[in-house]
């Protein structure tokens, strides 16, 4: 008996694709980069302030020297409802019957005709550094008259000015950049308070449309670090806390009016996309309906035979219709010159000129009016290239003659 050879069963394949362990290992150095990343990005922010608005000018939220976050406290502190606003919609929402509507917009974002709608929702307005466009809106009386020179006394019978007695209305070292303080000169019967030596009013009240109207010429009085100061606080506290409701505004860039003409999408009347649209796919349908698909040439024999006479009537056709009168006559010249040198016994290699003179001599022309007719003339009009046909005619049919007397030879051209 012979021993039977079995094959041992193959072991089992091992796996290839990481195993989950294997896969959570790899991810740890990333995982541990990104808590990191996500760290430092919250204490950045934790570090840079509470909010996008933390640095803005005179900002009701602003805590920084800038800010106006020590008066709005106060006011609220007394009763008065503080709302900030940064539109025209949010002051209409945040406007009540007894509202007081503070605006400042040193960088001009609220349009002259924004204030006729402010002053129909505020029961007073207090514009804070106006500039020329808003005095020329709200007081055209009033004009500006310089910085403040320093601390001036009430000087009115404002109620506010006089609780306050004094106010220093210069910028401090931490405002400059932000403030910009300015005095008034008043030129009707607008009030004036805190006027310096000068003659300019750090604060006017006036009218319009009916509201009563605050022009204060310094932020500084204002703001965290200039309120302070002699009786700034007692000025800002008087102006703004007179009614339930202030409304501390600051123009943003939304309140922009939108300049420029119309565009194109906008001139154009609703049914014209949809037109174009059907155009377009009528078009692509006919292009696909009536395309044809060009296959390879094919090269075909034609039983037709063209006789020459018929192929030069068709050229000379052609070329009475796009009046190609020169190129005609070098047509007429190159067949007779070649007919004339075969007369005159001359090579192909032969010139024009010494074809011209060779059958100058033959006929006993003038050398200089056969060399014009074969080389020079240009025909301008048609009957000049018709006589120039008829002169070429008669120059073969003279030199045949000469040649060969007694048997004129044919012209090779056609023949009437």
């Amino acid at each position: 008996m012979t021993a039977v050879q079995t094959t041992p069963a193959p072991a089992p394949a091992q796996a290839v694709s990481p195993t989950v362990r294997q896969t959570s290992r790899r991810a740890v150095p990333w995982i541990v980069l990104g808590a990191i990343a996500v760290f430092v990005a919250v204490g950045g922010m934790l570090l840079s302030g509470s909010g996008a608005g933390a640095g803005t000018p005179l900002g009701a939220g602003n805590a920084a020297p800038t800010g106006g976050k020590a008066l709005a406290q106060v006011l609220s502190q007394h009763g008065v409802t503080v709302a900030s606003a940064g539109t025209l919609d949010e002051v209409r929402d945040a406007a009540g019957d007894d509202t007081t509507v503070l605006i400042y917009d040193p960088a001009g974002n609220l349009p002259a005709e924004g204030y006729d709608e402010v002053s129909s929702i505020a029961s007073t307005l207090v514009v804070v550094e106006p500039g020329f466009q808003t005095l020329q809106r709200l007081a055209p009386g009033v004009r500006a008259a310089g910085a403040p020179e320093g601390v001036v006394a009430a000087g009115c019978g404002v109620p506010a000015a006089q609780r306050a007695e004094r106010i220093d209305p210069r910028a401090t070292a931490n405002t400059k950049d932000q403030a910009s303080p300015d005095t008034f000169r008043a030129e009707d019967d607008a009030a004036s308070c805190f006027v310096d030596g000068h003659g300019g009013a750090s604060l006017v009240r006036t009218g319009f449309d009916g509201r009563t109207v605050y022009l204060v010429g310094s932020s500084a009085l204002l703001m965290n670090e200039g309120i302070e100061r002699e009786g700034n606080a007692a000025l800002a506290l008087n102006l703004l806390g007179g009614h339930r409701t202030l409304v501390w505004y600051l123009p943003g860039v939304l309140d922009r009016p939108v300049t420029g003409g119309p565009d194109i999408a906008a001139l154009t009347p609703g049914w014209v996309t949809p037109v174009v649209v059907l155009l377009v796919l009528v078009f692509v349908a006919a292009a696909v309906w009536r395309g044809r698909r060009f296959g390879p040439l094919v090269v075909e024999n034609l039983p037709v035979v063209v006789r020459a006479g018929e192929t030069r009537e068709g050229r000379a056709r052609l070329y009475q219709r796009s009046s190609a009168r020169l190129r005609a006559a070098d047509a007429l010249r190159i067949g007779a010159i070649g007919r004339l040198a075969g007369q005159a016994g001359l090579s192909r290699a032969a010139t024009a000129s010494e074809i011209a003179d060779a059958v100058a001599a033959l006929t006993g022309r003038d050398r200089g009016r056969v060399r014009d007719l074969l080389i020079d003339d240009i025909p301008r009009t048609d009957a000049d290239l018709l006589a120039l046909s008829d002169a070429l005619a008669e120059l073969e049919r003279a030199t045949a003659a000469a040649v060969s007397p007694g048997q004129p030879g044919p012209t090779g051209r056609m023949e009437a």
